[in-house]
């Protein structure tokens, strides 16, 4: 069965899946950026023990495999009485993961600020919170938007972990699996879920660019 015959056959099914991965995307991305910031602001708040939070969150799971964590929130965690569907649970993976690395892009946004607007910002009496909120936060977010541009893309790629749980509407990875319990396609399946992923891949690296054109600090 050549790529011509499968868009025929399965053509909605496949663009379900599409639109499934766009939006798994766009939620635990959203999620991502906000865990990040949380994680950040952890890692560099004068409150000794939550900096040491925030840097363990990040070594476990910037360490742990996707396909683990799946299966301990899918099918561990139900022993704990916590069950979520399985949209929710690869949802919950994909910014657990997703937040490490992107606490990380911040912590190298933030590395780029010269002490010397910290100091100013204190002098006058700024508070820690205050010096996030009008200094930190904004630069450091100006300055990493190619490496969100990259998490993006990653974050993207991680959902494919919804392949590994039985999804009510299959994303881009798991309709490979549905299709190819139904016909004997070979890999024309994963050919088109793979143009599916770089065009996505491309349009976000094309408007992360032009974004980082237009927001980057000139240094």
């Amino acid at each position: 069965m050549g790529v011509t015959d499968l868009l025929a056959a399965y053509g909605p099914n496949y663009l379900s899946a599409l639109l499934t991965t766009w939006r798994l995307t766009i939620a635990s991305f959203a999620l991502v950026m906000v865990l990040s910031i949380v994680v950040t602001v952890m890692r560099v708040c004068p409150f000794k023990p939550l900096r040491l939070l925030g840097d363990l969150y990040v070594q476990v799971f910037r360490n742990v495999p996707g396909a683990v964590l799946i299966l301990i929130v899918v099918y561990a965690l139900p022993y704990l009485k916590i069950v979520l569907d399985y949209e929710p649970s690869v949802v919950l993976v994909t910014v657990l993961l997703g937040a490490s690395f992107g606490s990380e892009n911040f912590m190298t946004g933030i590395n780029t600020i010269g002490v010397g607007q910290i100091e100013a910002a204190r002098s006058i009496g700024l508070s820690f919170g205050q010096i996030l909120r009008k200094i930190v936060i904004p630069q450091a977010l100006r300055s990493t938007v190619l490496p969100m541009t990259n998490l993006l893309i990653a974050v993207m790629l991680t959902t494919a972990l919804g392949s590994q749980v039985p999804m009510s509407t299959p994303e881009l990875t798991g309709i490979v699996s549905y299709i190819n319990t139904r016909e004997s396609a070979g890999v024309a399946t994963f050919f088109i879920s793979a143009c599916g992923y770089i065009a996505t891949a491309l349009v976000i690296g094309f408007a992360g660019n032009k974004l980082d054109q237009k927001v980057r600090i000139a240094r």
